[in-house]
């Protein structure tokens, strides 16, 4: 098992890789993801699988009839965000195919179909929106609305998908696909520490924390930098700066997190006081109602420090996700299967971060393993998960599958 995985590991790991920072750029509809799609397709037909591609670009590979329905189907996403970690998506994928190999060793009889699939853009990182694969097959995501999406050079959804040879015509709900399943697994890293602190190479997830995402528009007016006085300026950077500041502020006061992390400025020159400048807010709490409370918050302020400068500002949600409370029954009987005959206890927790299984989770049964992550870091190229823990995630993973699916 350790070998099928490091090697899987080695053949997916310089696609889409970033020689300057180190990061991955794999990006969805690009080229990059296309040789990603292609590693899967490799993987799936290596070991004899089922292989197909959905009507919404999500990749299945296919263990056993479909039809039959009660399949357990395990998986992730290879796509990154700008300059993410090697780990974060592909390291589920990976381990689904390994678990599968560990399984067949095993010499186990499966009793439920099982497949393997890698849910297209779950990042969001080109159309900005997380999760659009998984969205589009559980209902969650309209086609008029997935159609309207457009990337930062102006290149639409379905513009894209059509480059890269796939119908966009053809996208929207699944439900007779989610029909088939009877529950999805998907294994993690883990992005935080709490396994770290605990001294446990895996965990079972409780509940994804709600989230969303907010843009923020400050206009104001351009001008000349070098001769325009500091009372007669209208500039919204100077109220955007403050905005940040408050959304720490209103962050910590919570016990939350929220996060300006993508900025777009015009005219954008050096020497012009900007016109506009537009902020994305990301930010998640334990509950819906702390969630509110800290955007509200710093709506509020925004709004002062605009009024206070001379400032226009419209606030958009662009996309938001409630608090997901993963089936109790089937945590449950994760944490049995883990925990063996000697009943282990198996660490269970939160996330602030959204999933495909988070999406799913209304439609059909789903749980997550999160495996180690020693320094909590994600969304970088510093993230890491250590080969021995990537491994025990594999075990665990076929433990599950084992359990589900052969017995």
């Amino acid at each position: 098992m350790s070998d099928t995985f490091h090697a899987m590991w080695r053949s997916l790991r310089p696609i889409g890789r970033s020689d300057a920072s180190g990061g991955y750029r794999r990006y969805a509809w690009t080229g990059a993801d296309a040789e990603c799609r292609l590693w899967f397709q490799a993987q799936a037909e290596a070991r004899g699988l089922d292989y197909e591609v959905d009507r919404n670009g999500n990749q299945w590979a296919w263990l056993g009839d479909p039809s039959r329905g009660d399949a357990v189907v395990t998986g992730s996403h290879l796509d990154s965000v700008p300059d993410g970690g090697a780990f974060d998506g592909p390291l589920g994928v990976v381990s689904s195919f390994a678990a599968l190999d560990e399984l067949r060793s095993r010499k186990v009889a499966f009793r439920r179909p099982l497949a393997i699939t890698n849910f297209g853009d779950e990042e969001g990182a080109r159309f900005g929106l997380a999760c659009v694969g998984s969205r589009l097959t559980a209902g969650k995501l309209t086609v008029e609305a997935a159609h309207q999406l457009t990337d930062a050079d102006g290149v639409t959804l379905p513009q894209a998908m059509e480059a890269a040879g796939y119908d966009p015509q053809s996208i929207g709900p699944d439900p007779e696909r989610l029909a088939r399943i009877g529950a999805f697994v998907e294994l993690h890293v883990e992005q935080g520490r709490a396994l770290d602190l605990t001294g446990d190479p895996v965990g079972i997830a409780s509940a994804i924390w709600p989230h969303g995402r907010w843009r923020f528009d400050f206009r104001g007016e351009a001008n000349h930098a070098g001769t325009t006085r500091l009372v007669d300026r209208r500039d919204p950077m100077l109220t955007y700066a403050e905005t940040v500041l408050a959304a720490r502020r209103e962050a910590e006061l919570a016990g939350a997190v929220a996060t300006f992390g993508k900025i777009s400025v015009e005219p954008n020159g050096v020497n012009a006081i900007p016109s506009l400048v537009r902020g994305w807010l990301d930010s998640r709490a334990a509950d819906q109602s702390t969630l509110d409370t800290v955007v509200t918050g710093i709506e509020k302020a925004a709004r002062e420090y605009a009024d206070r400068h001379g400032i226009d500002l419209d606030v958009v949600r662009e996309s938001f996700t409630p608090v997901v409370e993963f089936e109790h029954a089937l945590r449950d009987e994760l944490g049995t299967i883990l925990g063996g005959s000697e009943g282990r206890e198996v660490p269970v927790l939160g996330t602030g971060a959204g999933h495909d299984a988070g999406i799913l989770s209304e439609s059909i049964p789903t749980a997550m393993l999160f495996v180690r992550n020693p320094t909590g870091i994600s969304h970088s190229p510093a993230e890491f998960a250590a080969e021995d823990d990537c491994v025990a995630g594999v075990t665990a993973l076929a433990d599950v599958l084992e359990g589900l699916a052969c017995r």
